[in-house]
Formats: structure tokens, sequence, C-alpha cells
């Protein structure tokens, strides 16, 4: 805490006062535990900022690996900490309903390191493309970078919003995009290609093939689904005792290739034939849904044979 001594961190008293209000209850588990975390380490950081902050010199040639995890739960100060904290907050309640917790958890361990290795991409373009090398020295710190992934994500999940930028109305799937160049803009200091890897992972997770890499690296966990994507009503088996029953998967079994009037035809039968049959089905058998056909045509004598027998066993 050396370099907090001495004064009052209002940034972090906010934090915790609006967490407070929130409610604690109220908060997922993993969102609730990034905040704890990035809390813990800004008041016991684990090493000073120079020697926990990513760069091309540091992270690359120096094979200081570690500071791919480090950097993300690392902030400049209080308000740092704060503005970042509280985003995260409102993201992590939003995205990680939708998400579920696991796979969430599993977001934020890939995004933190991966917007570290893009962001020193980015910076080794720099040096690549402007020839000047004092872009590798660039060291970045904050959770800033995951930040604007989950944004694109949020985005993507919640299509066709509006979002407020400045006081401009921006549509959400831009609004990343405006925000990177205002934050720049208003804040000079802050890192541009911290933030713009942010981004990038997002929009590869989205559009590109990051998730899928991340499915398969999860192999046959059951917990490691993306539970973002509505699953198929008519896919799943439902289960009864001594029973197992598959629903059709598509419109043309359950209709069973029927035209509409030819299916309003078939159900008005069907409904005459159960009043026939007592509303009993034989051999166990369960009826799919949707239409069925009887499996023959009795005689006016038979029938009236079965009429009589559900009677009498009233």
């Amino acid at each position: 805490m050396q370099r907090r001594q001495g004064r009052v961190n209002a940034g972090l008293l906010l934090l915790l006062y609006q967490i407070s209000q929130v409610g604690l209850q109220n908060i997922p588990s993993v969102t609730l535990g990034v905040l704890v975390l990035n809390i813990v380490f800004f008041l016991n950081p684990v090493r000073p900022l120079p020697e926990v902050c990513i760069s091309v010199n540091e992270g690359f040639y120096r094979k200081n690996w570690q500071r791919l995890l480090l950097s993300p739960v690392h902030h400049a100060d209080d308000w740092h900490l704060y503005y970042n904290m509280m985003s995260m907050l409102w993201k992590g309640i939003m995205l990680e309903k939708k998400l579920k917790s696991i796979w969430f958890a599993y977001i934020i361990a890939v995004f933190s390191v991966l917007t570290g290795v893009v962001y020193m991409v980015l910076e080794f373009m720099l040096v690549k493309v402007l020839g000047d090398p004092s872009y590798e020295m660039n060291c970045a710190v904050g959770f800033s970078g995951v930040l604007f992934a989950l944004k694109v994500l949020n985005n993507h999940y919640n299509p066709g919003r509006v979002s407020s930028v400045l006081g401009l109305q921006i549509p959400s799937k831009y609004a990343c995009w405006v925000e990177l160049v205002a934050i720049y803009l208003i804040s000079p200091g802050t890192s541009f290609a911290g933030h713009m890897a942010g981004i990038l992972v997002g929009l590869m997770y989205t559009m590109g093939p990051l998730k899928k890499i991340m499915k398969a690296c999860a192999g046959g966990i059951s917990s490691f689904t993306d539970p973002a994507r509505p699953r198929d009503y008519y896919s799943d088996y439902y289960g009864y005792p001594g029973y197992q029953y598959r629903t059709p998967r598509n419109y043309y079994d359950y209709t069973g290739g029927l035209t509409e009037e030819e299916q309003l035809e078939r159900a008005v039968l069907n409904s005459l034939n159960e009043r026939d049959y007592g509303g009993a089905t034989y051999n166990n058998d369960r009826r799919p849904y949707g239409f069925w056909f009887p499996p023959e045509q009795h005689s006016e004598g038979e029938r009236r044979r079965q009429r009589l027998r559900r009677f009498e066993r009233r």
C-alpha cells in the first residue's frame, strides 16, 4: 500500500458504497468474485505497477508471461479501479445471468489473457509500421481491455439497442468504437491499443473462431456449454417412468406433411376416434404430439361393441 498512504481512496469508498446499494445478494458469484479480486489487489498489490504491467518488451522479449495474469487485476489509482469495477458490475450482472456462471468465469479467464496478447501484437505492429521502438515500452495495467471485450458480447446478445455516448445516441453495435475514440480524446493517457485489443477479442468471440476454440478446449465437460444460445425445444428428450420419448425435430414431422385444411380434417377425425376408443391408448403406445393416424378402420359392429365395453367399464 506504499503508493496509497496518506490519502483517502475516495474512488474505492464510492465503489464499496455502490456495491452495497446493489446488494451482495443481487450480484452473481463470478461477478462478485472479480470485484473482490480487483479490490484486494488494489489494496495489496503483488508488486509495484512497473513490475506487473504488460508490454512488448516485458511480455514478449523478456518472457515475463505472468504479467498477462497480473496486469488486468492491478489499477493505477482508486478512480481507475472505480470506473472499471462499476462497468464490470453492470456488465457482469447482465452477462453472467445470460451465460451462466461457469461459462462466464471461463470467458473472463480467457479474455484476461488474450487481451494482453492482442495488445502486444498491436503495439508490435505499431513499431513496425511507424518505425518507432518506443511502442515496445508502452506498459498497460487495468481491467478495461476485458471490459471492452465484454461490451462487445453484451451488445451481441442484446441487439437493436441504442447507447448514449457523450450525449449522442449511437446504435449499440457501434458504441464500443465511439467510446474507444471518445475515451482517448478525453483522457489521452489511457491505452488506446489496450482498449482496441478488448474490442478485437470480443469480435473474435462473437464473429470469429474463438468461441468454437473455447468449446473444443473445454472438451466434454457438460457444464462448459454456451447457454446464451436458446435450446431447441423440439430436440430434447422428455423422460417418464419406464418410458422415454423424443419429440419431432421439424415442422414437417410435427404436422405429418399435411396442409392446414388436411390438419383440421385429421384433428376432427382424431377427436372422434378418441371418443370411440374411450380416450384410451392400446399396447401402452404413447401418441406423438401433432397428428396421429389410426392403424386401421373398424366396422360399425366393432365400434358398437367397443362403446358397450366402454360403458361396462364405467
